[in-house]
This record gives C-alpha cells, structure tokens and sequence, in this order.
C-alpha cells in the first residue's frame, strides 16, 4: 500500500535512514528537520503519515503532534513517534498528545511496517466518510459538529483466558468504562461482541485464538468497524505484525501500564465515536435529495460530485481508480411482459445483490433507468473487472422473484469497465468511456464483463479486457 510519510527529525542522518527504508517499500517520503517545517509542510501537503521525533530544539515532538491533531486539515494524519525515549511516561505523553503510535528507536522493521500500513488504511477508511459526509453535508446545506467525541463510558470486552489477568486489565480500565465484560473463551467472546465498542484481545504464546477472532470481525460486516487492541508479548513482533495486518487497530505489550492501555483504548474510543457520527450525519443527509428513491442508492447528482472528489484526489497523487458501468440485458422485455411494478421490483433487488456483492469502500449509484455505476478509489484495472466479474455472476446465478406469481426471472447483466487517471477527464468523459465498454459488452453477447484502460484510444493494444463469455439465459 503505497502512501506520502512526512520525517520529521533534527538530524539529517536519522532522516535519510527512515528515508531508505520507506522508498525501498515504495513509499514517497517527505522531510522536515524540525517543527516548524512539519507543521507548514504537513498544513500544505496533507501527507498520509508523520513519522516524528521527539527529541527536537525550539518545538519538541509533543508540541508538534498537539498541534497537527489541532488544526482541522491536519487532525486525522496519523503520528507515529520515533524516538530513544523508551520509558512508559514518555510513550503515554506521545499518546495523550494525540500520537498513534511510539516507536523506539532503533526502530524494528517489522513493527514499522505494520504500523504503517494499519494507520494508512485507517486513515483512508476515516478520509472515505469524511468525505462523503462533505458531499451529502454541503448538498443539504449542513454543517458538521466540529468537537470531538468524548471517549468515556464506553462498553469494553476483554477476550482473556487468564481471570486474574482480565480482573487488572478492568480495573485499569475503569475510568473510562462503562462496563466491562469478560470472555474466556472464543464462543463467549462472540457472543458479547455486538454490544461492545472497543475489544481487547490477548495473544499469548502459542494460540492464535486472538487472531481467529479479529479475523471473524473483519470479516462480519456489523462488526467489520469494530476497534480492536491485542495485548501480547514485546517478542512477539511477527504475530503482533500479522494482527495488523489482519485489522487490529492497535497494540499493547505485556507487562500492561494501566496508563498506556486507558490511552490508547480512549483514542480508539474517540476514533470509533468519530466514525459513528460521520456514518449518521452522512445517513441523515442522504434522504435530503441524495438517494435514489427507488433503490435507495445513490442518485446521478451525488455520483457526479463523488466522481469529481475521486478525480481531484487522483490528480493530486492519490493510485488511480476505476468506474464501473452495468445494466441489464433485456430489461424492457420485464416491463413489456410483466408490468413496469414487476421491473421496479427487479430493479430494487439489483440494487441491493449489488450492495452485497462490492466491497464497503466502493460506491453504487442509479445513473437512470437500468444503468448502475460502482465507483471505486484505488483500484488498477485488473481488480476492477475481478469485481465486475464477481457482480455479473451474482446477478446471473441467483433468478428474480416477482409479481403476485412470485414468478422466477433469469436475467443477467452487461458490464463496461474503465480507469480514472490522473490527467484531464471530466466526469462525463469517464462514464462514456465505461458506456463504450459496456456497448463492446452488449455487441458481443451481453452477460459479459469487458473493460479497457481510460487512454485505451492512445494505447498500442487494439482489444479491450474482457471477461465472462457465458451464454445468457432470457426469461
């Protein structure tokens, strides 16, 4: 996952060995030696991590990261602080100011990495709702509530096998609770996973039951936001690395300081109470003329300010993405056959098999009539048509039950896939290049998925992509 990491360190050697590191995992790094400089060229860049030190003349690494969680542009770029400092005030100081995480240093490859992969993906996962709030927000004429949320009683569970253990981590714990509750075992742990708002898993030695659980999480959809803290040991750096990998939101390592764990379960809190309010102030304002009322997906006006939001991040850095065009083969033969109710009634099934079908990132809108579009930030070509592939096969495989007769309709779907680059589409040149995609689709059979890249007309290759040469089935 390839990100922009601002290095922020008084010493220039420091900053040219974080610097090697970074560029040889394909990450664009920025540098600043000190804080002053990162604070302006944070403000100016808005880079996706900042990797800081503490140890700094004039403005200290504390005072740094208190001012970048400060100003508005700056508050959600992860800071991961780098420093000699290994003592437990020092690591829950970071924290309190707003750090996401302490590294010491010399700093371990391993734990760096993960790190920075976990915070990126947070970050972007945080910049998605954010932004669609933005749109739904100023389309509605809104505001958002600018304070943060308070991260006090909140509802915790512990996933520990040792009593005892789970007994210190709760009173350490309370402060902030609300409640704590206590699973010893995998089957408790799930059932108590619903009504809590952070989990705190242990890892020990030898049992990957933590790991099993986080896995189940992140694969559940009402679960799929839930922070999770796993506690292991300060050796266990490969397991530690995996668990973040997997989704884990953080760690901490035994012997547990009751400071650091109400630190950095209070910033996970805050984090998922941010979250909640981004999801409700975005689903509040979706009714106000931003949803189709049919399906209740997206509707063309929403679709078109999303797609200029994606253009504006592609053309400033950000990997490039994909736009996905699909309608159904035949359709009129539904209205003409069974009546436009049974062909409504297809259509708000499409919608929501297609809901089911992409993943929480993309972005479904109704353009009009049976024409659908998925939008999709970061996504090459390849990954693009794999899910337009897995869509048409969801629509193919599964009949649509309509009507009083309850009467079982095969229908299938056409799809045309296309880039978004950065350069000088517009909106609308992006869904005609997918539209050309789907008429290739259409002309070739329909029931099919063909995609080409955005530059196709300049390219050397003469074919488009295309996947998906089933026969299709017409009622």
């Amino acid at each position: 996952m390839s990100a922009r990491v601002l290095v922020v360190d008084d010493i220039e050697l420091n900053v040219k060995l974080l610097e090697a590191k970074l560029s040889c995992e394909y990450y664009n790094v920025m540098r600043a030696y000190g804080g002053p400089e990162a604070l302006a060229i944070a403000d100016a860049e808005q880079p996706d991590l900042v990797l800081l030190d503490v140890m700094m003349p004039q403005m200290d690494g504390f005072e740094v990261c208190r001012r970048l969680k400060a100003n508005p542009r700056t508050a959600d770029v992860p800071v991961v602080m780098v420093t000699a400092l290994s003592d437990i005030a020092s690591r829950v100081q970071g924290l309190e100011a707003g750090a996401d995480d302490f590294l010491t240093k010399p700093v371990n490859d391993i734990a760096l990495f993960a790190r920075l992969r976990s915070l990126v993906r947070l970050k972007r996962t945080l910049e998605e709702w954010r932004a669609r709030e933005e749109i739904c927000l100023r389309l509605a004429g809104l505001r958002s509530a600018a304070s943060a949320p308070d991260p006090a009683r909140a509802r915790i569970l512990i996933y520990e096998e040792d009593a005892a253990a789970a007994a210190r981590m709760a009173e350490m714990l309370r402060p902030i609770a609300r409640s704590v509750v206590h699973a010893a075992d995998d089957a408790e742990a799930r059932r108590q996973l619903h009504a809590a708002e952070v989990l705190i898993a242990s890892l020990p030695p030898a049992d990957d039951g933590a790991l099993r659980l986080l896995s189940h999480c992140r694969a559940t959809e009402s679960l799929r936001q839930l922070p999770i803290l796993l506690v292991a040991e300060e050796n266990d750096l490969p397991r530690l690395a995996k668990g973040l990998d997997l989704g884990a939101s953080d760690y901490v390592v035994r012997p547990v300081d009751g400071n650091e764990l109400v630190a950095r379960t209070r910033t996970q809190i805050r984090r998922k109470r941010l979250q909640d309010r981004l999801r409700e102030n975005y689903h509040k304002s979706l009714s106000l003329a931003l949803t189709d009322e049919l399906t209740g997906l997206y509707n063309r006006r929403f679709l078109f300010a999303h797609l200029e939001q994606l253009r504006e991040r592609i053309d400033h850095g950000a990997p490039e993405g994909a736009v996905l065009l699909f309608d159904l083969d035949h359709f009129r033969e539904v209205n003409n056959t069974y009546g436009h109710a049974a062909g409504d009634e297809v259509l708000r099934q499409l919608a929501a098999r297609v809901l089911r079908t992409i993943r929480d990132v993309d972005l479904v809108a109704r353009l009009g009539g049976d024409e659908f579009v998925v939008v999709m930030a970061e996504t090459p070509l390849a990954q693009a048509l794999a899910i337009g592939e897995r869509l048409r096969l969801a629509v193919a495989d599964e009949p649509f039950v309509v009507g009083a007769g309850r009467a079982a309709l095969h229908l299938t779907i056409s799809v045309g896939v296309t880039t978004v680059t950065a350069g000088h589409q517009t909106s609308d040149t992006l869904l005609t290049g997918a539209d050309d995609c789907l008429y290739r689709a259409k002309n070739t059979g329909r029931n099919r998925t063909i995609g080409c890249p955005s530059d196709l007309r300049s390219s050397p290759f003469s074919e488009p992509c295309r996947l998906g040469d089933q026969p299709e089935r017409i009622t």
